[in-house]
């Protein structure tokens, strides 16, 4: 039996509660990042006794459409499949149950399913630190319950998930990372970007059709030449303020 975490974080959050909760599943953590372009996604294969967390930000209450295409490659086998969505504590909506629909085509069991909340990687005032070590501490403890779930019910069916069909529409948002006077055109952004809108021979540029605003490129700069429109974040925020403002729980699902 392997266990691997499959993760598509772009700023880190998501993978840093899915590290927590795979720890609890067993020792050495195999790690498939979702976030590079190039990547032949179908050369992962799994067997029956595998062990996966998959983990992935809920983009409007959706799992990223990038992410989608790179799960649907891989060869599952029966593997079992513990589901992941992280949010920034507004709503999940429909995520988990894209991801469980998305893994079960690909031959996934999905035996467990987590709702986790991470600091929004757009508007990052909205659950501010977390995961934070009380949301860490429960995650493990999530983990730990999965691990004996599993062991007592090794042919589990698959988990029943919040959500509805058809899905969510979603068709990104307006606030695009774009870089200012300050750019050094070294290129980490394009190097970094998980969707390639960012061309290498002028990472100046955004592809504004292509990004799907993950906020990577801005995490990355190491000049903080690239930014959002300060009007246009200021006002998403704002229309965000009181759906978030109600402090979230981390949940989790099992058969």
């Amino acid at each position: 039996m392997s266990i691997y975490t499959i993760t598509f974080s772009p700023t880190g959050g998501t993978k840093k509660a899915a590290d927590r909760l795979s720890a609890a599943l067993g020792p050495c953590v195999q790690e498939i990042d979702l976030t590079v372009p190039g990547t032949d996604y179908s050369q992962f294969s799994f067997c029956a006794d595998d062990i996966c967390v998959v983990a992935v930000p809920s983009y409007g209450g959706r799992v990223p459409a990038a992410a989608v295409s790179r799960l649907a490659a891989m060869e599952a086998n029966g593997a079992k499949a513990v589901l992941m969505a992280v949010y920034g504590n507004r709503a999940y909506e429909d995520t988990l149950l894209e991801l469980k629909e998305t893994l079960t085509q690909a031959g996934f069991c999905c035996a467990a399913a987590v709702a986790a909340v991470a600091e929004h990687s757009v508007m990052r005032q909205f659950a501010s630190g977390r995961p934070n070590q009380q949301d860490l501490e429960t995650l493990e403890q999530f983990g730990r319950q999965i691990k004996e779930d599993l062991e007592k019910n090794p042919s589990s069916a698959h988990v029943d998930v919040p959500g509805t069909t058809p899905y969510r529409e979603y068709h990104g948002i307006p606030l695009k990372p774009k870089a200012g006077e300050t750019c050094i055109g070294c290129g980490q952004c394009a190097q970094a970007c998980p969707v390639g809108a960012i061309p290498a021979e002028d990472p100046s540029f955004t592809n504004t059709e292509t990004c799907i605003s993950c906020m990577r490129c801005i995490g990355v700069c190491p000049v903080q030449a690239r930014t959002l429109d300060a009007a246009m974040l200021a006002g998403a925020s704002q229309r965000l303020e009181q759906v978030c403002a109600e402090f979230k729980e981390n949940e989790l699902f099992l058969n």
